[in-house]
């Protein structure tokens, strides 16, 4: 290793992972840790340790992330669809560091409904952030999606090594109308 560009707290916390939502939390907690113990040249599809660390390093001292990713299914049934959430995530982050990743059924101690009855819509995604910054820290960024969408811009890549710019392809998607990207505009101590 050359050098150490901490991207986990050295005493990272997971909550709740008996949640059901916990089984893609944990995925991507593991490619989080293979960041963490890389140098700074490491990359996996299309991101760089680089980037993210320039990225947390970015967020007010307190703050936390929040996703949530929709699958729509089709019930046999009638052929009607359904959304279901399969990721919904808050990442804690102090000082640049990730210090604990939970998932939205953590929030229901705090009175956010269970996560098999929310929705993508603007409503729920508003109680999302309004339990999360009861419960952990203020909202730096907020992210929803469709899970095919997610896909696309989590795992888009020219080739294994290649770096690209994640951050302007999520932009390029919200201006798609293809996600809903939210940024707190608010001043953090």
């Amino acid at each position: 290793m050359t050098g150490r560009l901490p991207l986990l707290a050295k005493e990272f916390r997971v909550i709740d992972e008996t949640s059901p939502l916990w089984l893609c939390c944990s995925s991507l907690l593991d490619i989080a840790l293979c960041f963490d113990h890389s140098d700074e040249t490491y990359s996996w599809n299309g991101w760089s340790k680089q980037q993210i660390g320039n990225f947390l390093q970015s967020l007010p001292s307190r703050s936390s992330i929040v996703v949530g990713v929709w699958e729509t299914l089709c019930e046999k049934e009638g052929n009607t669809e359904r959304e279901k959430l399969v990721i919904g995530l808050v990442c804690e982050v102090i000082n640049g560091e990730v210090h604990s990743v939970r998932t939205f059924d953590a929030l229901s101690a705090d009175g956010l409904k269970p996560s098999d009855q929310l929705e993508p819509g603007i409503d729920d995604a508003q109680e999302i952030i309004r339990h999360t910054e009861r419960a952990v820290a203020p909202v730096a960024w907020a992210l929803f999606m469709e899970k095919s969408t997610w896909d696309e811009w989590l795992f888009a890549s020219v080739d294994e090594s290649a770096v690209l710019e994640k951050a302007q392809q999520l932009m390029e998607l919200a201006h798609q109308g293809r996600c809903v990207l939210m940024r707190s505009k608010a001043k953090y101590n």
